[in-house]
Order: structure tokens, then sequence, then C-alpha cells
């Protein structure tokens, strides 16, 4: 092992284990945790970086899915929809590259408008971001089962194909096609479609990458048999609309993030990402974080617990601020002591770490 090698592994855990703190107690993100890296064989966040810096190139369409619509507020939630505005940034300026968040049409002016909040220009049209610098595209999609699969063929059609597909907190259908909130509800109706243009994808062999909190998201699929023996809701006959099917969602990805909110996982990717190219600038700031937060919640994105509180997934702006901020630290950190600290690193490594 080189001392890069060795930096990159201990930036990718301490970010991988800030990502999964568990200020609830219930230990979710922690299993998860442990099937998600059992079967990745090293951080989940090292990894998800390096996957893109290699697949995705300047100018290279991504798609970014993501957009709970919650029962009874009938409104998109904040999780997932914050980290793709800011997962997407970070590929801008990363690699150049030409993201098009795909979400659910209640959540598509909020997300234009955190994308200005991020310095960004947004298009609800996929040919003005591909001529224009510094764009995200936002494109919503169809709720109908019936409808999806003619949709996803008619962007594959026309768009050529992205470079890689991630999913951030995005409704997966379970092995029976029906779709359930965390506690087991039916909300088929309520949730847009797009884990059938992910699985179109995936079978055209473009590099997915699923991040989650839970079970019921695309991709969660992917470590399926840890999930059901542990996470309740997701075995089936567990769900409580008589489909019995459970809440996991039966779409594979072929990377995969967990974490205790989604865009946790999401924003230990993006540290991630800047550690790898040795920027800053790639990583949102503490004060960048709590104003896409507020643009959000104004722009009617809720929280899981309703409208009212700008958090998400119930934490408030300060703890996702706090977040942020210890990540950036351990990067910044890291980079700082690489010039520095010679003397530990070979040590360490004479030691076969």
């Amino acid at each position: 092992m080189t001392r890069q090698e060795l930096t990159e592994w201990n930036v990718g855990e301490n970010l991988d284990q800030i990502m999964n703190l568990d200020p609830r107690g219930y230990g979710v993100c922690r299993i998860l945790y442990e099937g998600s890296r059992e079967y990745t064989g090293k951080p989940l966040t090292i990894n998800g970086g390096e996957r893109l810096i290699e697949k995705v190139k300047a100018k290279d369409l991504v798609y970014i899915m993501t957009g709970f619509v919650l029962s009874p507020f009938m409104k998109a939630e904040t999780d997932g929809a914050i980290g793709a505005v800011l997962l997407a940034r970070a590929l801008v300026h990363t690699m150049g590259a030409k993201p098009v968040i795909i979400c659910p049409e209640e959540a598509v002016k909020a997300i234009a408008a955190c994308v200005r909040t991020a310095g960004l220009k947004a298009f609800e049209n996929v040919d003005e971001v591909m001529e224009t610098d510094s764009s995200i595209g936002i494109l919503s999609f169809t709720k109908d089962q019936k409808e999806a699969q003619r949709d996803a063929g008619d962007m594959l059609d026309r768009y050529k194909l992205p470079s890689a597909v991630i999913a951030i907190e995005a409704p997966g259908a379970n092995e029976k096609g029906e779709y359930h909130n965390a506690i087991g509800l039916n909300v088929t109706a309520l949730e847009a479609k797009p884990d059938v243009l992910f699985r179109m994808l995936c079978q055209r062999g473009v590099m997915s990458l699923a991040i989650g909190d839970l079970g019921n998201e695309i991709g969660m699929g992917t470590i399926g048999a840890h999930i059901r023996k542990k996470i309740p809701y997701t075995d089936r006959e567990e769900c409580r609309c008589g489909c019995q099917g459970g809440i996991l969602a039966d779409t594979k990805a072929e990377h995969i993030i967990t974490a205790a909110t989604s865009d946790w996982g999401c924003y230990g990717l993006i540290g991630a990402l800047a550690y790898l190219k040795k920027n800053m600038d790639i990583m949102q700031t503490p004060e960048l974080e709590a104003r896409i937060i507020e643009t959000a919640c104004e722009r009617d994105l809720i929280d899981m617990n309703g409208p009212g509180f700008q958090g998400i997934d119930g934490f408030g702006v300060e703890m996702n601020v706090n977040v942020v901020r210890l990540m950036r630290s351990c990067v910044e950190y890291a980079m700082e002591y690489e010039k520095t600290g010679e003397h530990w690193f070979d040590g360490v490594i004479k030691k076969n770490y």
C-alpha cells in the first residue's frame, strides 16, 4: 500500500462513518452499512468517487434520479432532492459533466430554484443543458406505470446514453411492481417511476450508483437479502397493503452507498470527489448547505415530518451544516497532512497496514 492509497482509504472510512452517524439511535443505518460495505469491499464514498471519475468525462450526460412524494402532504421531500442538486454541482465542477435531474413533477420548480441558489443555470430541457456551460437539467418523469416504459424508451431514443445513472432517495418498486413508503403503506399512485429508466440504462451497460437510507429506494435490491433479514417492512408479507412483496425495491445497482439519510450519503460522495481531485470547491460550504435547505423549504419541498420544519429527514439545518462542516474538515486536514506526516505514513506502511 502506498501513502496515497493509505490516505484515500482512511478518508473514505472517515466520510463513511460521518454519513452513518445515528442520532436517532435505532441502528438502521449501521445495519445497512454492514451489508453495503461487505458488498463493496472498501469505503463506499471513495469507491463511488473513483468510479465516477473513471466513467464521467467533460460534456457527458449524467442522469440523477430522486424524489419521493410524501402522503398525506402530496409534496416532494427534501431528502434526495437537495443531495441531487449538490452532487450535480459537484459533477459540473469536477468533470464539466452535463447532469440531468429526473424527479416527480412536484419537485421540478423547487429543484430549479436550488440549482440557481447553487450558482448554476437550470433548464427543463436536455438540449439546452448540452449547449450551455455550468448548467443542470431538470425533467419530470411519469407516475403512470403504463406510460413509464414508453417514456423511458423515448428518452433513450432521443438522447445519447449517459455515462452514469445515479439514484438518490428515488422510489423503487418491489418485486410485485408496487411502491411503498417507509412504514409499509402503498404509495404507487403518488410516485414517479424512474426505476423503469434506471433498469433500461443498466441493461445497456451504463454505470449505476444508488444511494439510499432504508430499502425502498432504487438500487437497494443490490443488498436485498441482507435488508430483508434485518430491516422492518422489507420482508415479503411485511408491508401493510396486502401485495405480499414488502417495501424492498427490486432494482439493483452496480455500486451502492447507504447512510443515515440519503443526502448525507451524497455529501460523503461529494467529499470523496473533493479529496480525489484535491479541490475543496467541489464540496458545498456550510453556508451553501444552509441556503439550499432554506430555498428548498421555501419552494415547497418538505421534511419527512411535514411542512413547517426546515430540515432533511427530521434533522434541522444546524445538524446538516455540522455534517458538512465535519466532512470538509476531515478532507481538508487529510490533504494538508499528506504533505507533513511522512514519518507516520512510512511507519504505518512498514507495519503492513
